[in-house]
């Protein structure tokens, strides 16, 4: 079961690990007003900048680091990972979807609003990971390029723990043609990821579904799912598609986040 607070989600399969912090920041207990209420970590979105850095500086301060080792990217959508050695800069983020560690107390966090943030941890080997992992990263090959990532740091893939955060759910998430052409060469052998859509020509499209399927095929120790939605549950989330639908002018970003403890 999650352990669960209005501020942040835990999984137990990584909050049993030791030596391992993480949290599924939701977005309640920060500072934002407006469409951004209230813990938006989003450093992409056209929130006050003193506003986020207040809320990322909580999300540190509940992982145990400061507010300049919570370490985000610039997200591309992509299968790019990054080895972090260091703070970086929020102005020098790297362009990437993926990053992985072996030194204690840097938080790799990241940023979404219906894609699915994974968390990583091989508790024994001292390495932790954090993917971006919407259709077209999970399509590419973002996981896999994490597991083979954290491998390099020392890490092994038969103990590693990945857990899916709050992701949008089929029922919420309705694909078009485009895509689904795309996804079907793409992907052979995952069609039953696309379910019967509404309207002729489209589907509902099985993210969490997806991604665990690639966690699976990875060959991991372990790859588990929070099971909740970012667009229906809206007290606790923010949501790319929820604004679109609604016509807002922005939304907020959710972080999900994993260190070593020092």
């Amino acid at each position: 079961m999650t352990l669960e607070t209005s501020a942040y989600l835990e999984a137990p399969e990584l909050a049993g690990l030791p030596g391992i912090r993480h949290a599924f920041f939701t977005r309640c207990g920060g500072v934002s007003d407006g469409v951004y209420a209230s813990l938006n970590g989003g450093l992409g979105s056209n929130d006050a900048a003193g506003d986020v850095a207040e809320n990322r500086r909580r999300m540190g301060g509940h992982l145990g680091v400061a507010a300049d080792h919570l370490v985000s990217l610039y997200q591309i959508h992509s299968p790019e990972v990054v080895v972090v050695e260091a703070p970086v800069p929020l102005a020098d983020r790297p362009k990437a979807d993926a990053m992985v560690t072996r030194v204690p107390g840097l938080a790799l966090g990241i940023a979404t609003a219906d894609c699915g943030p994974i968390l990583f941890a091989d508790a024994q080997n001292r390495v932790v990971g954090a993917a971006h992992a919407g259709w077209k990263g999970a399509l590419t090959g973002v996981i896999e390029a994490t597991v083979g990532a954290m491998e390099r740091l020392g890490a092994a893939r038969g103990r590693i723990v990945a857990v899916l955060g709050p992701t949008i759910a089929q029922a919420a998430y309705e694909v078009g043609p485009d895509f689904i052409a795309r996804f079907r060469a793409e992907a052979p052998g995952f069609q039953r990821f696309l379910g019967d859509g509404a309207k002729a020509g489209h589907a509902q499209f099985d993210l969490p579904g997806f991604i665990l399927a690639r966690l699976a095929e990875a060959g991991i120790a372990s790859a588990t799912t929070l099971g909740r939605c970012t667009y229906a549950e809206e007290d606790l989330f923010y949501s790319y598609r929820r604004t679109t639908h609604r016509e807002e002018p922005d939304y907020g970003r959710l972080i999900s986040a994993i260190c070593l403890a020092a």
